[in-house]
């Protein structure tokens, strides 16, 4: 059975200081920030902010201990960070367990130590050990009446939708011929879609509209066809009115590189390179933290 999120979520507000023209130049003027966020193998959750400074830079880092059980959390959606009151924010986000996917929740104080009475860990449903991603997305802009789907990326190949519901979740069709997708991000979050970045194992680099309608057909576009493959995670941010804040993490060297990417227009989208992060991603599992749904305006296609 498939569980409606509690709607809990956590509040680090997006400092964009940057305007990318959406045809035009992908040049960072003023330094836009991502926030990365991370499971350790001790089971801690990390947040960093990284600014696209010229080179990139680590201006927060913080360790929240005792969220998980140690080499418990095998995949994670993003997470949000909500404010609550007093110091401190409410954080909130999906985690796959063994073969089970969870909601995850749990308040920190000011210094993000975790508040009591903990993490609360609700199990939405399994068969999930033969995922290798889950992301959600929530819209919801002033008189559109909220969204939010769940996705999941199976094994073999297929990504899987499911919309959420007053009484938990309806799933809303599945798509194969994902097979050489690597991993893929949220970019663009509207009324009638969502739109994802992929790289693939040969290096490509694609977009996936996905229609909030059914039958589920995505419309999948060339960015790019060659370079990305050395990327296990990617996270994006929004940065200017259209623009996308990229990060890349490469496992294998545990090392972040930093782009800014113009509206996603296949080919002829301006990607720009701003140099590897001067932080290392040594954790096993990496995820972006965001805003409130409302204030994330992810705005990429």
């Amino acid at each position: 059975m498939w569980r409606r999120m509690t709607g809990v979520g956590c509040g680090a507000v997006l400092s964009l200081g940057a305007v990318m023209a959406p045809a035009a130049e992908a040049a960072v003027t003023a330094p836009c920030t991502t926030w990365v966020g991370s499971v350790t193998s001790a089971g801690a959750q990390t947040f960093k902010a990284v600014s696209a400074t010229a080179p990139p830079s680590l201006t927060r880092s913080t360790t929240s201990a005792g969220v998980y059980a140690p080499g418990q959390v095998r995949i994670a959606s993003h997470f949000e960070d909500y404010p609550k009151s007093g110091a401190g924010s409410v954080r909130a986000g999906y985690v796959v367990i063994g073969d089970a996917l969870y909601h995850s929740a749990y308040a920190v104080d000011g210094t993000d130590n975790v508040e009591p009475p903990g993490p609360s860990l609700q199990r939405i449903g399994g068969g999930w050990s033969n995922f290798s991603l889950v992301e959600w997305s929530a819209y919801d802009a002033g008189a559109v009446g909220p969204r939010t789907e769940l996705y999941g990326l199976r094994k073999d190949g297929v990504l899987v939708r499911w919309h959420q519901q007053d009484n938990g979740w309806r799933s809303t069709g599945s798509y194969p011929g994902f097979g050489a997708v690597k991993t893929m991000t949220l970019i663009s979050k509207q009324p009638t879609y969502d739109t994802f970045l992929a790289n693939t194992k040969g290096g490509a680099l694609y977009t996936i509209r996905i229609p909030v309608t059914s039958p589920m057909k995505p419309v999948v576009k060339s960015v790019r066809t060659r370079t990305w493959q050395g990327f296990e995670t990617l996270t994006a941010s929004k940065c200017g009115q259209y623009g996308t804040l990229l990060l890349g993490i490469d496992k294998d060297t545990k090392t972040g590189f930093l782009y800014a990417v113009g509206r996603a227009n296949g080919t002829s989208t301006v990607i720009k390179g701003l140099g590897q992060v001067s932080t290392t991603f040594p954790d096993p599992v990496d995820f972006r933290w965001s805003p409130p749904s409302f204030a994330d305006n992810l705005n990429g296609e």
